[in-house]
């Protein structure tokens, strides 16, 4: 392993952005990336891999604006070993203060002889020419064997050695099928740094998938034979049954230190933050019994367990729910609750907002305060969050009123303000939300899309709760997906529908991404 000031360090290498957004539906626009990219930097995430810049347009623009906002973690992009990837990530990153170019390829046996249909030894040459090619426009080059958990050790060694002596700084082997166990994976490591003679010369890393549900304990145990960088991800969001968890990953080293004696560097107090915004981005809604950002992750319902909790925390809880983030607040908000209260609430959240933001926001509290006797925490960050998205829309929700029941007919009246004119129309439908979201294509015809997923869940508890909505809409194989917040369902339904609209009007212009790898 490579030698620093602390041997016991660990590198955390996040992937939302780029293996994250592989999840189907997952996709995120430039502003979206901006956002997750800030939130990551505050928390303290060592490398922010932003993208694939050779993918699409979108993604190559979303590098370059990262790598120009982002100073104090490195910015990572992904590239084939072809010069083509390798020269377009370059041009994404090269305005960064700290940029790492991140080139793969395929080792093992299957993907070679099926994916690759290359020999042995021409993909060991072209380890060798696209690490070098790499490492001349950067300084900091990271190479990965793509299925390198079924690799042949021998062929494994022999590239691993090659890429280091051809500028490689961190070596990152992937279970990308998520096929290993965690004994069989940190032997995996420890027989690297046995067998190959310049290993001390970089880092390395691992990147796991959860295919068995192993990733975090195979991440773990490589940690302990000598890894110093996890690749991991938000929520353990990516392709198939996700990645790493990052919030699991970190705080399974901060629990367990008398076990794991080793450090990182990310601040955990804002990791329920970054959950809960890259869930509200890409629409994938964290499960209750989630390890660690899970809705009950920190709830006690068995009476022995309250019993115990009421004596001792420690006696159920192993981690405090502050030290992820999850803030116990004296400060009750509710519809007595002025400005500088909820301007203080917000900077106790990790929200910042400029004048005209903050009182949009303020308003929209008000008004579910009026609804609502107590509002939480959880309220607060839905109905900002929503707020954020909507700043720049040209398409913006007005007022709706709805006529329901099993009487019928169901019906929709709808007002929205499209490019600053306000437009109303009224349509039926075969329930509350078909008229309403009737209503909206009959203002903003779009016949090509095709509504994929229409999802809802209580932000809260309660018959008062906000009801937070997520609308995917597809057209001609892009998919957007579309966040509204709200007391009343409906009006949330359809503040989720018009952000889809709003989000494919912008993306039709945008050119149909090329094939992506784990």
């Amino acid at each position: 392993m490579k030698k620093t000031a602390d041997a016991n360090r660990v590198y955390i290498f996040d992937t939302t952005m780029r293996d994250g957004e592989q999840s189907p539906g997952a996709s995120m626009n430039l502003d979206e990336k901006l956002r997750i990219a800030a939130v990551l930097e505050e928390m303290g995430v060592d490398i922010i891999e932003a993208g694939f810049p050779i993918a699409s347009q979108g993604d190559f623009d979303a590098v370059k604006a990262i790598a120009g906002k982002v100073k104090n973690s490195t910015v990572a992009g992904l590239a084939r070993a072809g010069r083509k990837d390798i020269d377009r990530a370059w041009e994404a990153l090269k305005g960064a203060r700290r940029s790492r170019i991140h080139t793969f390829l395929s080792t093992s046996p299957l993907h070679m002889k099926y994916k690759l249909q290359m020999e042995p030894e021409a993909v060991h040459q072209a380890v060798i020419d696209s690490v070098g090619y790499a490492r001349n426009l950067c300084d900091d080059v990271e190479w990965s064997p793509e299925d390198g958990s079924r690799t042949e050790h021998d062929f494994l060694c022999r590239c691993v050695e090659s890429a280091i002596k051809a500028g490689a700084r961190t070596i990152n082997i992937p279970d990308t099928v998520g096929y290993a166990v965690p004994e069989e994976f940190a032997a995996l490591i420890r027989m690297l740094f046995d067998r190959v003679p310049n290993i001390d010369k970089a880092i390395i890393s691992v990147h796991c998938h959860n295919d068995l549900g192993l990733a975090v304990a195979n991440s773990l145990a490589a940690i302990g034979a000598g890894a110093r960088q996890v690749e991991c991800t938000i929520n353990g969001l990516g392709e198939r049954a996700g990645n790493a968890a990052l919030e699991e990953i970190v705080m399974a080293l901060k629990t367990r230190h008398d076990r794991m004696p080793y450090s990182t560097g990310i601040k955990t107090e804002h990791i329920v933050k970054a959950s809960h915004l890259v869930s509200t981005i890409t629409g994938f809604p964290v499960q209750p019994n989630k390890a660690i950002v899970g809705a009950n992750a920190f709830a006690h319902e068995s009476g022995i367990h309250q019993d115990g909790m009421l004596k001792h925390a420690g006696t159920y809880e192993i981690m405090t729910p502050e030290s992820v983030g999850l803030n116990r607040s004296t400060l009750v908000m509710g519809k007595h609750s002025g400005r500088h209260a909820f301007k203080a609430k917000l900077k106790e959240l990790g929200f910042t907002l400029g004048d005209n933001a903050l009182e949009d926001a303020f308003k929209r509290f008000k008004d579910l305060a009026d609804k609502k006797k107590n509002v939480y925490d959880d309220d607060i960050m839905a109905l900002v969050e929503d707020e954020v998205v909507r700043s720049h829309e040209r398409i913006k929700f007005v007022a709706l009123q709805v006529v329901c029941g099993s009487r019928g007919p169901q019906m929709a009246d709808l007002e929205l303000e499209i490019d600053g004119k306000l437009h109303n129309v009224q349509a039926r439908g075969s329930g509350p939300v078909d008229a309403t979201f009737n209503a909206i294509k009959k203002l903003v015809p779009h016949e090509g899309a095709v509504l994929q997923l229409y999802q809802v869940h209580a932000v809260t508890e309660g018959t008062d709760a906000q009801a937070m909505v997520t609308v995917r809409l597809a057209e001609e194989g892009k998919s957007v997906n579309g966040q509204g917040a709200d007391a009343d369902t409906l009006v949330a339904s359809a503040r989720a529908y018009i952000h889809a609209l709003n989000k494919l009007l912008t993306k039709r212009a945008k050119t149909a991404p090329a094939a992506l790898s784990a």
